[in-house]
């Protein structure tokens, strides 16, 4: 993991105390802002824990939509932080209940947000730290690297893990990324219910955005 000095954390977390609002979901790659802010998006499977993580992020609970039903992000998702970045969730993968066809637009709609985004400064990842990497994340990362978009991995309910489990996924984890040339050497481990690693991931996201107080 990086390393932060406390006032790079303190100012993550004044950035991310600001406002913060929904800005609008798209189902349709013409339908996306204007790209006039610097991004950041987030992406994994379905119940990874995306909204979760995006609500940790700026202390909101109901800014991200959560559900228990996978595959209910089918839109790309704007959120706008005080009008000096934007936090974009993706739509999800790895789930069962949806059709071929709807499955295939939906997943179209992200690789075309990613390939053509200008603005767009880094993917955030995540990954079940109870399960690591599994097959079914290759092809998120085959287009990420396709994509030539720079990425990193973010372990989500490390709370769920037994102590120590969580270092020893994140080594996993790093070494089976290091091979691909798109993705940032570095997994920052969280939980967004213990509030564990989102400091780190605030002055992260600040860093790589280059937005300042």
């Amino acid at each position: 993991m990086d390393d932060f000095t406390p006032e790079d954390l303190e100012q993550g977390r004044i950035l991310f105390a600001r406002p913060a609002t929904f800005v609008m979901g798209c189902a349709k790659i013409e339908q996306l802002p204007d790209p006039d802010l610097p991004e950041v998006a987030f992406a994994g499977r379905s119940n990874v824990g995306k909204s979760s993580l995006i609500n940790g992020l700026v202390g909101m609970h109901k800014l991200a939509r959560a559900s228990n039903e996978p595959g209910r992000t089918r839109e790309v998702n704007f959120f706008d932080l005080d009008g000096r970045m934007r936090l974009v969730d993706l739509p999800g993968y790895g789930w069962a209940k949806a059709s071929k066809s709807t499955v295939k637009k939906f997943q179209d709609l992200g690789r075309d947000y990613l390939r053509g985004r200008v603005t767009l400064k880094r993917v955030y990842l995540l990954i079940d730290a109870r399960h690591g990497l599994k097959k079914v994340d290759d092809e998120a990362l085959d287009a990420l690297d396709l994509a030539a978009v720079s990425y990193q991995i973010i372990l989500t309910k490390a709370d769920k893990l037994k102590k120590g489990e969580a270092e020893k996924v994140q080594a996993e984890t790093l070494k089976g990324v290091s091979k691909r040339g798109a993705a940032y050497p570095a997994v920052i481990v969280t939980s967004a219910e213990k509030g564990d690693g989102m400091p780190e991931l605030r002055a992260e996201i600040m860093r790589t955005t280059g937005v300042t107080l």
